[in-house]
């Protein structure tokens, strides 16, 4: 059994633990409201630039643009993945990682080369662990993200699209639908406007007119709705990011009043069993002298 002395410092221990998951905790739930306001915010924003796009393309001047060619044969495939650059998120940077990879995988059995676009420290050190192609890696600016970031990486998978070092563009990142519950997304980011065309485009184009010409709009509008769709996917991250650190601090706490209360009947039990075992052998001496 272990010693009053042993048990003693494990309580301590558990104690001092629980004391840094709920500070952990708390500083999670106050980052993440903040964060979950930019995201609502910016949500209606990008629904909307995406919508105009969708208009723009529906009046057929969109076909010459080079952000909207669709590459006859896909040769090769960026991905853009955003995670964290700190653990202790519970299965948060797993669950991205593992759905981009198995993308990657997926286009490299069909014989298609992959680059990535890593954000995030978590990010960096799986897909180097696994020996992938990296064109962009970007660490330590996860825990403020900014549109000056998804600009710079808006910028660079433009120009690696444009000069045909990937033909298509991927971005996962986690997207957060609420505080219990945030998933792994996937979008994809060039050809931009995702692929949509057709009667539905054209309805919506009727609906403006439109000066300049749309492909002049086509011109000024494409390089801003890639940044606003990766910002938009470091906003999701950052608050899932938040939450999920929630979650695993508040299990984590849960866990170690748990462990504390064990351990303080496991101390009570052993106290109570040394003061039984000090009684027997007083009576035991008494009885002794008597006899």
């Amino acid at each position: 059994m272990a010693s009053l002395k042993d048990v003693r410092l494990k309580i301590a221990g558990v104690r001092k633990t629980r004391q840094i998951t709920k500070a952990m905790y708390m500083v999670a739930s106050a980052k993440l409201r903040s964060a979950q306001q930019r995201i609502e915010r910016f949500r209606p924003y990008a629904d909307k630039f995406s919508e105009m796009l969708v208009a723009l393309r529906g009046t057929g001047e969109d076909t010459a643009h080079p952000l909207l060619a669709v590459r006859p044969e896909t040769a090769s495939v960026g991905i853009v993945v955003a995670a964290s650059d700190r653990g202790l998120c519970g299965s948060f940077n797993a669950g991205i990682i593992s759905a981009a990879l198995k993308f990657a995988q997926d286009n490299a059995s069909a014989g298609r080369k992959v680059r990535f676009y890593c954000l995030g420290r978590k990010c960096c050190d799986a897909v180097r662990t696994r020996g992938g192609e990296t064109a962009l890696t970007v660490t330590g600016r996860m825990n403020a993200v900014d549109f000056a970031l998804a600009s710079e990486v808006g910028i660079a998978v433009m120009n690696d699209f444009l000069s045909g070092q990937v033909d298509e563009v991927h971005m996962f990142y986690g997207e957060f639908i609420s505080l219990a519950r945030q998933q792994p997304a996937g979008l994809r980011l060039l050809p931009a406007g995702g692929g949509t065309s057709g009667p539905e485009s054209a309805a919506a184009a009727k609906d403006f007119i439109y000066e300049p010409a749309a492909g002049t709009l086509l011109d000024e509008l494409l390089p801003r709705y890639v940044k606003a769709q990766v910002y938009r996917g470091l906003l999701d991250t950052a608050a899932s990011e938040n939450a999920a650190r929630m979650q695993a601090m508040d299990n984590a706490t849960r866990n170690c009043d748990e462990m504390a209360d064990a351990l303080t009947l496991l101390f009570n039990k052993t106290r109570q069993a040394g003061i039984t075992n000090e009684l027997i052998d007083i009576v035991g001496g008494v009885e002794a002298l008597k006899g």
